[in-house]
């Protein structure tokens, strides 16, 4: 299983937000290309970043440091936070991500995802964000009424291959990833699915590890790394991915 240390970007510092809320925000650092750097040195194989202003604002806004990451590092970079336009998506890609992660734009306008997944396959995932079972937008701020279950069948019906799943509720809180909704969205769905939010110990690795075989491919790590409850080192070799 592939494990993602994740860079949370707000105004240009890397942060960690408590249930996604901008004014619970721990700084881990002011300077996010070391720690971009930092994470590759220690055996990550790909990194996810988000743009948390962009998220926020509804357009990317920290597109100077995520460039800077790319351009630092010699693995993958998926990058996900305010990207509501095809433009804002090529961009990202002409920056060097391996990965744009859409979100609120798969709600709002699904005609623009299939566009995206037709011009640029598997560069393409989308976010689902659940909050009690239903879809969350716009940096969280806001909930839709359909089931985060239906949306990423919905997604995969347009071809989109693959999801970050957040259940909200565990998002920066160290309580455990939502096991049972991550199966769920992997079995049903069809979709390749990377779990985030909650993950707070190894046994929470080893869990999501024991869903490969329903179709979670990886794990984002956050707060649980920043915190030091384990090292990437463990991690990485409790996912099997040590070399």
């Amino acid at each position: 299983m592939l494990i993602l240390p994740a860079i949370d970007l707000r105004e240009g510092r890397c942060v960690r937000l408590y249930q996604g809320r901008p004014e619970a925000e721990t700084i881990y650092s002011t300077d996010p290309v070391a720690v971009a750097r930092g994470w590759e040195a220690r055996g990550a194989r790909w990194l996810h970043v988000v743009d948390l202003d962009g998220a926020f604002a509804g357009r990317p806004r920290n597109m100077e440091v995520i460039a800077a990451i790319i351009k630092e590092v010699h693995i993958p970079v998926q990058v996900g936070g305010g990207i509501r336009s095809l433009e804002s998506l090529e961009a990202l890609l002409a920056a060097g991500a391996a990965r744009a992660v859409l979100g609120t734009i798969a709600i709002t306008n699904p005609e623009i995802v299939a566009e995206a997944v037709a011009r640029f396959g598997d560069q393409v995932a989308v976010g689902i964000d659940s909050r009690e079972g239903m879809v969350a937008v716009e940096g969280w701020a806001a909930t839709v009424e359909e089931r985060a279950l239906d949306f990423a069948s919905r997604m995969a019906a347009l071809g989109v291959k693959r999801a970050i799943f957040t259940d909200i509720s565990r998002d920066g809180t160290l309580q455990g990833p939502n096991i049972a909704a991550t199966r769920e969205v992997a079995r049903r769905s069809g979709l390749k699915v990377i779990a985030s939010g909650g993950i707070a110990s190894l046994d929470d690795v080893r869990a999501l590890r024991g869903l490969e075989k329903e179709g979670v491919e990886g794990a984002i790590l956050g707060r649980a790394l920043y915190n030091g409850n384990f090292t990437l080192e463990e991690a990485l070799a409790v996912a099997g991915e040590e070399d």
